[in-house]
């Protein structure tokens, strides 16, 4: 009998983690496609200013993660934005723009619930965390939050929705 519930047990676990693990791949499979929307920069030095992104979502190859690549716009000043999160096993990697020797950020860990990832991303002593949250399959919600005193505090945050292409109507003759 106990051979039996640790079978079920052991059982029901593999199927709970393989749903956990699908459900986290069909999040990175949503990122697909063309995403923009308003950003704004809440603290800092830059606080307030306001600006415009357009992306690309799309999913690397034989890997579980996902790639955007694209810009943010203020005024008629244009920045690339680009970044690869990759999962392999349990442990995350990846870099936004060139990573942590260049002029970006290193991914260091990652945490998925739900429709929510959370990215522990870091530059040198900056330690900062990027939450995506898909609230809806067109919505998805972007804040990057610097720890300072064990505390988040947000820094900048985004609302993405996603571009439809257009549709051609017309007739065939």
């Amino acid at each position: 009998m106990r051979i039996i519930l640790f079978i079920l047990t052991a059982f029901s676990i593999s199927l709970i983690a393989g749903a956990s693990l699908a459900s986290e791949k069909d999040f990175y499979n949503k990122i697909n496609g063309k995403w923009s929307g308003p950003g704004e920069i809440v603290a800092g030095k830059y606080k307030g200013t306001k600006f415009v992104c357009t992306f690309d979502g799309s999913n690397p190859k034989s890997k579980t993660g996902m790639s955007i690549d694209g810009s943010c716009r203020v005024g008629v000043f244009s920045q690339p934005m680009n970044a690869k999160i990759l999962k392999v096993g349990k442990k995350y990697s990846g870099a936004f723009l060139d990573g942590e020797k260049g002029d970006g950020m290193d991914v260091k860990g990652a945490r998925y619930t739900r429709d929510r990832l959370v990215v522990d991303i870091r530059r040198e002593n900056l330690n900062s965390v990027l939450i995506a949250n898909l609230s809806d399959p067109n919505r998805l919600n972007v804040t990057i939050s610097v720890k300072h005193n064990n505390r988040l505090i947000p820094v900048i945050g985004m609302n993405l929705s996603r571009k439809s292409d257009p549709i051609l109507t017309g007739s065939v003759k």
